[in-house]
């Protein structure tokens, strides 16, 4: 299917189907954006990242988020 195929689909969607095409796919996004995360930490990916962020921390760069 062709995405100007599900974009017509979508369209002609009733309100609520259209909502519960809409969570669903909010879920979809947010689950696949996990997996994506999960790779790149496997891969290594996040490494330099999360020693600067570390060395920010040790160094007193960082300050508490306001609650």
């Amino acid at each position: 299917m062709s995405i100007e195929e599900l974009q017509t689909a979508i369209t002609q969607l009733t309100s609520e189907d259209l909502d519960r095409f809409s969570q669903w796919f909010e879920e979809f996004l947010a689950d696949e954006w996990d997996r994506r995360i999960e790779a790149d930490v496997r891969a290594g990916r996040l490494d330099a990242a999360g020693r600067r962020a570390d060395e920010d921390f040790e160094a007193g760069r960082c300050t508490p988020l306001s609650s």
